[in-house]
């Protein structure tokens, strides 16, 4: 429960992406539109990122959304909003 003038946590959103991926394009989109803050990854220049993506996945696809340690894989709205309502 929140104390009096306590704002909620951001959830930390991780958006990993390359740029010739379209739906990459689409969830960044969506989350704006959302009003939601998140961190882009663009796998295609980031070595260090691609590793850390696939740790978390085991996968390679493009866009991946981490949103507090839940992954999603490809652009999901349903798995998104629900991720983003989770406590």
């Amino acid at each position: 429960m929140l104390e009096r003038n306590e704002k909620p946590k951001q959830k930390r959103v991780i958006v990993y992406t390359s740029p010739s991926c379209p739906y990459c394009n689409m969830v960044k989109e969506y989350l704006s539109s959302r009003g939601v803050e998140f961190e882009g990854a663009d796998v295609s220049l980031s070595r260090e990122k691609a590793q850390e993506m696939l740790s978390k996945s085991g996968r390679m696809g493009v866009p991946q959304v981490d949103i507090n340690g839940r992954i999603i894989v490809g652009f999901n709205q349903a798995a998104i909003d629900e991720a983003l309502a989770a406590r």
